[in-house]
């Protein structure tokens, strides 16, 4: 289930800003970008994540802005010093021109400054960074809910649909059986000279008309329709991969129908009810 959510607080000299994006997946894979400061944290932060997000792919970013200047940018000068060397080194050797602008070229390279006056975090810094990140996940958390209200609105319309179109099965169950009696008998009309006896005609016509019955397979649509519908109004968490189990064996018994159907009008009915079907599996997927 996709959702996004940022905070930000303010702490003196610092401003810790925190986004997370969560995207579908059935599995939870959290990707971190935090500053080195808070390394020591990170484990922390994506066990929190974890617990209340659950599952997707998480993308967490952490931003620190120094306030009012009191946080100076800080020069690596040994780094900057042995950048400098094997960059001469590298120009004797492969006998390379060197370059124009030392500064441009020397702070482009990975750690040469820090933004960061300390790696020491206070208490009240270790303590306003997880509340941020949980106003952050909270965040997530309630784009989640607005989503899963919509999918519930979205489940309940295609379940409607669907019991709606079962109820009108059965107008054409009697004139189905009539068409496949008039059917039979019509292909003996048109061979000549056979005779035939018609109670044995009678009876393999109700054993033919029984194993196209459908009435077993419309009440296991009603009560898969029925318990998709009781799931989706359950509270707990994880009913997502329960009501794509269900989904499954509503298509089976809409399958079985359209198998036995033998009429043209209630083929169609059964294709309406294939394309609702569909649209709840795609969405299912959503669903935590």
């Amino acid at each position: 289930m996709t959702g996004f959510g940022k905070a930000t607080v303010q702490i003196p000299a610092k401003k810790i800003t925190v986004e997370i994006k969560s995207l579908n997946s059935k599995q939870f894979d959290i990707q971190s970008r935090i500053p080195g400061s808070y390394r020591e944290l990170e484990l922390d932060l994506r066990n929190m994540a974890a617990a209340r997000l659950e599952r997707g792919k998480v993308d967490m970013v952490i931003c620190v802005e120094a306030l009012h200047g009191n946080v100076p940018v800080q020069f690596n000068i040994p780094a900057l010093k042995a950048y400098k060397e094997q960059i001469q080194q590298m120009s004797r050797e492969l006998d390379i021109p060197l370059p124009d602008d030392w500064y441009a070229t020397l702070l482009r390279l990975p750690d040469v400054y820090s933004t960061e006056a300390s790696a020491e975090m206070s208490e009240e810094e270790i303590a306003a960074v997880r509340q941020v990140v949980s106003e952050a996940i909270e965040g997530v958390m309630e784009f989640r809910r607005k989503e899963g209200r919509r999918l519930e609105e979205f489940f309940a319309s295609r379940i409607k649909a669907i019991t709606e179109m079962l109820t009108e099965v059965p107008k054409f169950e009697m004139e189905r059986v009539a068409k496949i009696k008039s059917r039979m008998e019509d292909a003996l009309g048109n061979i000549a000279q056979v005779d035939y006896d018609r109670g044995r005609l009678e009876q393999e016509m109700i054993y033919y008309i029984e194993k196209l019955d459908v009435n077993e397979e419309k009440q296991r649509l009603a009560q898969h329709l029925q318990y998709f519908t009781e799931t989706l109004s359950n509270p707990a968490p994880g009913q997502g991969k329960k009501l794509g189990f269900i989904a499954q064996e509503i298509g089976r018994e809409i399958n079985t129908l359209g198998s036995k159907s033998n009429h043209a009008e209630l083929q169609k009915l059964v294709v309406k009810m294939k394309d609702e079907l569909e649209q709840i599996k795609e969405q299912v997927l959503n669903v935590m």
